[in-house]
């Protein structure tokens, strides 16, 4: 490429004069001024090594790990220095990514022998050495036969499925210290001597790396956050997945084209009506249960799952009777507000609570209570002569889904043996490789995309945009309490992401590429382009995934 001087835009610097072929980590600099590391670029909207050189006039936007896309690169890239580290400590073992817990990654250990506390700390201290040689992630393009080839030599059969559905004629591999060898599916940081801050623990028979949670900051706890509960639905999750022959991408993929999806959607779905039967069979063993509360982070299901759930408890003899906590909101002007100033409906002061206990309570105990009725356009009730009333039978279960039905506050009044709660979550299990996950909450994000896009007038753009804050909401108002379930439902499909695809991938490419969503957009799309599509007319009108594709016996 003939070089040529061309502009550069960053903000708080005045405009430079580059030559193309610079490398962006010269123009931008390893650090910025608080001293924190530089992980990547966003240059024109799309996000690129700092190695990368500039081809054309650019504004750039150096990421920080206190960025979304900075904190994705970190993890990334600190994931393989664990696998590198890994590979020379105990050659004969095998890593496979699994689960996050809190602020870490959890990694399966696969060896003959079981892994050791000393073993971690071998590792760990590998990794430290690692990050303190400042050894830089080598990025090569492979034509497609020989990055086949070269996983095939390395007993890579995860990888090698995958690339056999690959249609582009290079793969980028990336490797550290000249060693293990990953498929680059997304930007990876410039070297590993920015990736401080990690922690490695033995967990459960495996490895937990932890990460920092910002810029300056160090691990939040010393303590690993427990979470039996969840980490065994993971596992069973799992378990499922290899048992049915998809533990990941390229597994499924062979499936698919093989014709043999059709049985894979019935075995996925059956296990979904076998495990909503389950909880119903758990509600009704114990004895005297009159509140079912049903909670979940957004786009997991609840509201089909408690459709299901309602069926199933007729089986068994009951009428659940839905109770919706929308219209248990305070008025607008008493509404908290967040940071920014902004009224903060996440919040579960947002909810009036004690006049919803007192209702409870009544309701509970058979007496006839008048229910409220919220206007969203007034921000006010209705008028109480418009209220409804409601009395509960002998065999009359309340069911009330909501994001705070797992936090204590919001029934604090009803006694213990007369409530279940129950998680529900889309946990997802399949993995791309050993080394890059599904993640669970991009799975919610694009059932969300889907759903908003065709039936609530949201365009995918907006949809991301408003993902940041939907997020810190669930931080804040449901993961800190999913323990506290009776019952934890594991939402996700092993063959979701094939259908979705058929809705998502156009959605996205409707994002503009001077959006603030289009870096988000663009690696969703990376993402979607692994999976063999499959038709929708797979999915069964009872199927979860109709809540978000249409098409449901349900009605919403």
């Amino acid at each position: 490429m003939k070089t040529k001087i061309v502009k550069v835009q960053m903000e708080n610097r005045p405009d430079q004069l580059i030559a193309t072929g610079t490398p962006l980590i010269d123009i931008v600099g390893r650090t910025n001024e608080a001293g924190e590391s530089h992980l990547g670029a966003i240059v024109n909207n799309r996000l690129v090594r700092l190695t990368a050189p500039l081809i054309a006039p650019a504004h750039i936007r150096p990421v920080t790990l206190g960025s979304r896309e900075g904190m994705q690169i970190y993890r990334r890239s600190i994931s393989l220095v664990l696998v590198q580290a890994a590979s020379e400590v105990a050659p004969e073992a095998r890593l496979r990514i699994g689960q996050s817990i809190g602020d870490a990654y959890f990694f399966e250990w696969i060896a003959a022998s079981p892994l050791t506390p000393e073993t971690v700390i071998a590792i760990g201290e590998r990794m430290k050495s690692l990050v303190a040689e400042d050894h830089p992630f080598e990025v090569e393009r492979f034509e497609l036969n020989e990055a086949i080839e070269l996983f095939k030599a390395e007993g890579d059969e995860a990888r090698v499925r995958l690339l056999r559905t690959r249609r582009d004629p290079l793969v980028p591999i990336v490797s550290v210290a000249g060693g293990v060898h990953s498929i680059c599916f997304n930007t990876v940081a410039p070297s590993t001597g920015c990736l401080t801050g990690f922690r490695l623990n033995f967990y459960n028979n495996g490895l937990v790396l932890r990460f920092p949670a910002a810029p300056g900051t160090s691990i939040r706890n010393h303590e690993i956050q427990d979470m039996p509960g969840i980490f065994r639905i993971y596992k069973e999750t799992r378990r499922f997945n290899e048992q049915i022959g998809v533990s990941d991408v390229g597994h499924f993929n062979d499936v698919c084209l093989n014709g043999g999806i059709g049985e894979i959607v019935k075995i996925a779905e059956a296990r979904h009506e076998k495990g909503i039967a389950n909880i119903a069979d758990q509600i009704v063993a114990r004895n005297g249960v009159r509140l079912v509360l049903i909670a979940g982070p957004s786009s997991s299901g609840k509201t089909t799952f408690s459709k299901r759930l309602s069926i199933q408890l007729k089986v068994n003899g009951f009428r659940p009777v839905a109770l919706s906590l929308d219209d248990y909101y305070v008025n607008r002007v008493n509404t908290p507000r967040d940071a920014d100033g902004k009224y903060d409906f996440e919040t579960i002061d947002a909810l009036d609570l004690p006049f919803l206990n007192d209702q409870l309570s009544r309701l509970l105990k058979g007496e006839l209570v008048r229910t409220p009725r919220y206007d969203f356009v007034t921000g006010e009730r209705v008028p109480q002569e418009k209220w409804r009333p409601m009395q509960l039978g002998p065999n009359d279960i309340l069911v009330v889904e909501g994001i705070h039905g797992l936090n204590e506050r919001l029934t604090s009044a009803v006694p213990a043996e007369l409530k279940f709660r129950v998680y529900i979550s889309a946990l997802t299990q399949l993995t791309i490789d050993d080394h890059e996950r599904v993640f669970t909450s991009d799975s919610r994000l694009i059932r969300r995309i889907v759903r908003d896009r065709l039936y609530r007038g949201y365009s995918a753009e907006k949809t991301i945009e408003m993902w940041p804050s939907v997020r810190r909401g669930e931080q804040n108002h449901i993961f800190p309490f999913q323990e506290q379930a009776d019952a934890v439902f594991n939402s996700t499909l092993v063959y979701e992401h094939a259908v979705l695809k058929t809705y998502a991938e156009r959605f996205l490419l409707q994002v503009p590429i001077d959006s603030p969503a289009f870096v988000e957009a663009e690696r969703l799309l990376r993402f979607l382009s692994l999976f063999v599509a499959i038709y929708p007319e797979e999915v069964p009108p009872t199927s979860l995934l109709r809540e978000f594709i249409g098409g449901s016996s349900f009605h919403y």
